[in-house]
């Protein structure tokens, strides 16, 4: 996969991109279960790639942390499936998009409390489960992943708002107790969904979190070794095509053409195979729960480059 003739240095369009898509007026929404997102600047835009060769490009707003959310799910996938050699937990968990909203009971209910992907709630719950039965807290687990990936010492918690979060959390402790009533779920349903919540919560910037990633992009080889086979990489690309950015997988496949995760924090985790890692950051989210200008900006920089898996 290369970048087209006529594109020009990496730095210079990142810059550009900025420019293009940095917010002009207060468009979009914010979650409303999450107070302390509302108070983010609606301005706000960052972008970062981190490549196979070891070069960091950034612009805008890459250094300021903010909150993942989501795309946190991408890398729990990850650290379960390399503790996962029988395979159990795709017993437990579906890779088919959802059709339906990420936080579903009604689905959860007619599929036996089976899960349809890894990235709706539920099944996070379940990968977060899975990670609790070799570290209960699997939270601090994964921040130390992230921690070492990004080979920064970046990445926190943010206390107050994951302690916001969860007196919010009815619907999340439903699914569980859904989860627990079908069999699903080992750990109790209130210690499941506070370390995922935990996890949720934890900040970092574009540049940290495409450092982070990079390893799927480089055949599971991370900053501190492999982290996940060639194959399950592969996989794990996937599932975030087809899965990852809410009831918008499709459109975005069409827009941008590569494996994406987004989180509601307004972050964007996207894999070019073989080449490179890309976040981008801005806070104000579409009917779908993705970053407006984030998801623009990475349609320009795919049809800018050529970067595509089709």
């Amino acid at each position: 996969m290369t970048t087209t003739l006529d594109a020009p240095p990496l730095g210079p369009m990142l810059d550009d991109i900025v420019r293009s898509h940095r917010p002009q007026r207060e468009a979009g929404s914010v979650p409303a279960h999450i107070p302390s997102l509302a108070a983010v600047p609606f301005n706000r835009f960052g972008i970062a790639v981190a490549t196979a060769a070891g070069e960091v490009f950034a612009s805008g707003d890459a250094d300021v942390p903010f909150s993942i959310q989501s795309i946190s799910k991408v890398f729990t996938l990850a650290m379960a499936l390399r503790r996962d050699s029988s395979g159990a937990l795709w017993s437990r968990v579906l890779r088919e998009p959802s059709g339906t909203a990420f936080n579903s009971l009604v689905q959860l209910e007619v599929e036996h409390g089976i899960p349809r992907n890894p990235f709706i709630n539920a099944g996070a719950l379940v990968v977060t489960d899975h990670l609790m039965e070799e570290t209960p807290d699997a939270a601090a687990a994964l921040l130390s992943f992230l921690s070492g990936q990004s080979g920064q010492a970046g990445p926190f918690f943010d206390v107050a708002a994951a302690a916001s979060e969860l007196s919010n959390s009815s619907r999340n402790l439903a699914l569980a107790h859904f989860l627990k009533n079908f069999g699903n779920l080992r750990q109790s349903a209130e210690a499941v969904v506070e370390n995922y919540v935990r996890q949720c919560s934890i900040m970092m910037t574009c540049v940290e979190l495409a450092k982070a990633g990079l390893f799927l992009a480089d055949d599971g080889r991370g900053a501190l070794g492999t982290v996940v086979s060639r194959s399950e990489a592969k996989r794990i690309g996937s599932i975030m095509l087809t899965c990852g950015m809410y009831d918008a997988a499709g459109e975005f496949a069409y827009r941008v053409g590569l494996p994406g995760k987004s989180g509601v924090g307004g972050g964007i985790l996207v894999i070019v195979p073989g080449h490179c890692a890309i976040c981008v950051w801005s806070p104000r989210l579409d009917a779908k729960g993705n970053s407006l200008a984030g998801s623009a900006a990475l349609a320009d920089l795919s049809d800018r480059t050529g970067w595509s898996v089709f």
